[in-house]
This record gives structure tokens, C-alpha cells and sequence, in this order.
């Protein structure tokens, strides 16, 4: 398997992770969705059962994520084949952010993976604590 697509799919992993364990920790502690609908879910876990019984909202996360993943799809292709200047994982949003200095950006981008792997470990922790303490939220005290 190419190096090009396992760093892909590393980053894209990693930083799925780091906003779930967010999203995760927000949710449990009380962070919702403006509308009335989403005022009355209790933890992460209830959210996610909701979503599944109610598809219509599913539907429509569903459809903005099939939309992300397609352009996803599409540079990947285009930068494996060489049809465009890409590093993997780069979607051309937010270079803005990343420091000038060549090294500097290699050290912020090894950061970016280093935390991208610590969230994965963080949300597979959060999520079988959650289904083995259903009554519990984070941080399962």
C-alpha cells in the first residue's frame, strides 16, 4: 500500500478523532444545538440513538459528510496521480495558519499527527467508558 494513502488516511483518522473527542466532551457537558429538539438529550450516547431514530436529521448530516468526503476523493485521486501539487491530507484550507519557516510547518504538521494519534486512543477510551457506565457522563466520575 502506498505511503501517499496511509498518511491520508492517518490524518483524515486523527483529525475525525480530535473533533469527536471534542464534540464528545462538549456534548456530555452540556453543550446542544439551538433548536428545541436537541434541548432534552442527556449524554453523547442518547444523541447518537436519537439521530439514528429520527433519520431525517441523520439524513441531512449524512448527505454534508458524503459531500466532504467526495471532494476528499477527488484531490486524493488528483494529487496520487500527480495531476495536482498535493501532500496527503491537504485540502487547501488553512495554510494561512501554518508558520513560514519550512521546519517550523514540518514541526506544527508532526504535531497535527502526533494528536491525531493520541485522539484516537482518547476517543475509543471515551467511548467504551460511556457504553460501560451508560448512567455516567464524561468524565466518568
Amino acid at each position: 500500500i502506498p505511503v501517499y494513502l496511509m498518511r491520508e488516511a492517518e490524518l483524515k483518522h486523527g483529525r475525525v478523532c480530535m473533533l469527536a473527542t471534542i464534540g464528545w466532551i462538549a456534548t456530555d457537558l452540556g453543550a446542544r444545538f439551538p433548536a428545541q429538539v436537541f434541548q432534552d438529550i442527556k449524554s453523547t450516547v442518547a444523541a447518537h440513538d436519537y439521530l439514528v431514530e429520527n433519520s431525517f436529521y441523520m439524513s441531512e448530516m449524512l448527505g454534508v459528510i458524503g459531500a466532504i468526503e467526495v471532494y476528499g476523493l477527488w484531490l486524493l485521486f488528483k494529487g496520487w496521480g500527480g495531476d495536482i501539487k498535493r501532500d496527503a491530507g491537504d485540502f487547501f484550507l488553512g495554510k494561512n495558519f501554518l508558520p513560514k519557516d519550512p521546519k517550523q510547518a514540518d514541526e506544527m504538521r508532526l504535531k497535527e499527527l502526533e494528536n491525531g494519534r493520541l485522539a484516537m486512543l482518547a476517543i475509543s477510551g471515551i467511548i467504551t467508558m460511556a457504553q460501560s457506565h451508560p448512567d455516567q457522563t464524561w468524565p466518568f466520575l
